[in-house]
């Protein structure tokens, strides 16, 4: 989900977090744009049957003044891929292995998030099971250790 056009001032992360959380909306990947104008987009990942809930809450939050966007897209057709390990963290070129492998065999990234030993993305759903194999294949986890 993508709130776009966000007014972007000290506590939008915790007025816009704060009731996904008292909704029940389990929030996953965060990524928030660089502010263009005071103003910049928010979006968040959680479950498919949350969407509607998340909808509803943010919907709520702007009516009460809470938060102000100009829009929200809600792209249910998603799928969120990782790969995780300790090793990621001494290992340079890790991350851009992935995307290489998931470019080779034509699958877009639509975000990215990384911390110190994960990096996800979202793809298209439909490209989910590719996007899992490529990887597999990628970094060898069909070798017998």
């Amino acid at each position: 989900m993508t709130l776009i056009s966000v007014a972007d001032r000290p506590g939008i992360a915790a007025a816009i977090f704060g009731p996904l959380a008292d909704a029940g909306v389990n929030v996953d990947m965060i990524v928030q744009n660089i502010s263009e104008d005071g103003r910049t987009d928010m979006t968040f990942s959680c479950p498919v049957d949350q969407v509607s809930m998340a909808t509803k809450a943010m919907e709520e939050a702007q009516e009460s003044g809470e938060i102000n966007y100009h829009a929200l897209d809600a792209d249910t057709g998603v799928a969120k891929v990782s790969i995780v390990g300790i090793g990621m963290r001494s290992h340079a070129g890790v991350a851009q292995k992935m995307f290489k492998a998931l470019a080779d065999d034509g699958i877009n990234i639509k975000v990215i998030t990384t911390s110190e030993i994960k990096v996800s993305v979202l793809v298209d759903r439909k490209y989910m099971e590719l996007a899992v194999q490529s990887l597999h294949d990628a970094f060898g986890l069909d070798k017998a250790s």
